[in-house]
């Protein structure tokens, strides 16, 4: 994947010949010199987008070794060093932020909670509840209740359902749209 430019190529901007050979020699040299320019610059940019100055540092940190090595895929036919570099920047910062919206999982959340039962109310509630939803389910339309059985109980997209029924989409929708509307009214949730 390594572009044809000729990293002597004079007509060619000094990023792009740096680029080039940390990407053909593994030349270190080249890449300090990449380093200086674009740490400080990532850094500031990293900044402006809402990083902290400690979480900026290790954005730049991350972003230059992923410099470093996939240097090998920078074609400076479809963008310039420059570019490629801060599209880079702009990726991890958005890895950064998912992964800090991502609530972390405790070990405690992956052990069982020791297989207690429900109170015995609470088991009749569930019971009722369950037979109360199959005798509406069962009172619908068999058209609205395919539709909803697939969607509910086989996960399916809507666009699955209709392509496996032979349905358009916007019937599919309809069908979800009354069976739900019937499903609400029977447990006196409003429509």
């Amino acid at each position: 994947m390594l572009p044809k430019a000729d990293s002597n190529d004079p007509t060619m901007p000094d990023h792009e010949q740096l680029l080039l050979a940390v990407a053909r020699n593994r030349d270190s040299t080249a890449f300090r010199a990449l380093f200086d320019h674009f740490a400080p610059r990532i850094k500031a940019y990293m900044r402006r987008l809402g990083a902290d100055s400690s979480a900026a540092e290790e954005l730049v940190q991350d972003v230059m070794m992923a410099v470093w090595l996939r240097a090998d895929r920078f074609d400076p036919a479809l963008a310039s060093a420059s570019t490629w570099i801060y599209t880079i920047a702009r990726n991890r910062r958005i890895d950064r932020v998912r992964q800090e919206r991502r609530p972390e999982l405790q070990p405690d959340d992956l052990v069982p909670d020791g297989g207690e039962e429900p109170p015995p109310d609470h088991q009749f509630e569930a019971a009722e509840t369950a037979f109360r939803l199959r005798t509406v389910i069962g009172n619908l339309p068999p058209e609205q209740a395919d539709v909803l059985r697939l969607a509910y109980y086989e996960d399916k997209v809507h666009t699955e359902i209709s392509a496996e029924r032979g349905i358009p989409l916007g019937t599919v929708k309809t069908r979800l749209r009354l069976a739900l509307g019937r499903l609400r009214r029977a447990f006196g949730e409003g429509a």
